[in-house]
């Protein structure tokens, strides 16, 4: 890690890497200089340095943390979701919105045991939606239902590992996808499980995707639009 004019800088190292470049990492707030080679990676700090101006542009324009405290609202499915302390301890709760008031997550614990029950209680909601949506895509493709799990990647929404000598194929889901509207992560789940069949992202990948789920330009859309928002929450 490196300073340039007060801002954060991360240098990396990637063999293949044609040239120096910036990256913002939205994840974690910082730019990212990645150099073909260690031997490079002063001509990586120089160029950070001569965009100084540009990084601090990058960093300002992020919104800010999403904090998980009681009786803030925040964002799931879309829509406004308030988070409430139990007075006792049990597991994160989560009740659906009525006509009469927003959802509501219920966790036990002040300060980060509060935050880590949020989290807790959000991934369970996201295991449980996009479990759901995985099972129905797979069905639609004659596939048998691959092992699901959710994660907290910093650069994917999701991944895929086709089935392999015997192995079952594999998927993986970036928890904060529950997040956002249903259509967004409906979307992610029809992308993944389109890799089931076609593991590129070519001219059939996207075919299968928008017959899966129709909208997906709409959708990714939004994840471009939206995506450092769902990554500043928590």
């Amino acid at each position: 890690m490196v300073e340039v004019e007060g801002q954060p800088v991360r240098l990396r190292v990637h063999a293949s890497a044609r040239r120096i470049s910036l990256r913002l990492d939205t994840r974690e707030r910082l730019v990212v200089a990645t150099a073909p080679s260690e031997k490079r990676l002063s001509e990586a700090v120089a160029f950070a340095t001569s965009r100084a101006d540009w990084i601090a542009h990058q960093l300002t324009r992020l919104p800010q943390p999403t904090l998980f405290l009681p009786g803030h609202l925040i964002s799931v499915e879309g829509a406004p979701c308030r988070l409430e302390r139990a007075a006792m301890r049990i597991k994160p709760n989560y009740r659906p919105a009525t006509a009469e008031e927003p959802a509501r997550l219920i966790c036990y614990g002040v300060d980060e045991v509060f935050a880590r029950g949020v989290t807790r209680g959000l991934k369970a909601l996201a295991q449980q939606r996009l479990a759901h949506r995985t099972q129905v895509h797979a069905q639609r493709l004659g596939h048998p239902m691959p092992d699901m799990s959710i994660t907290d990647a910093k650069g994917r929404w999701g991944s895929c590992k086709q089935a392999h000598r015997g192995q079952p194929a594999q998927i993986r889901y970036n928890w904060r996808l529950i997040l956002a509207p249903p259509e967004v992560l409906d979307y992610v789940a029809a992308h993944e499980c389109a890799h089931l069949i076609e593991a590129n992202h070519g001219p059939d990948f996207w075919a299968l995707n928008e017959k899966l789920h129709p909208g997906l330009k709409a959708a990714r859309a939004w994840l471009k639009a939206h995506g450092a928002e769902l990554h500043a929450a928590g």
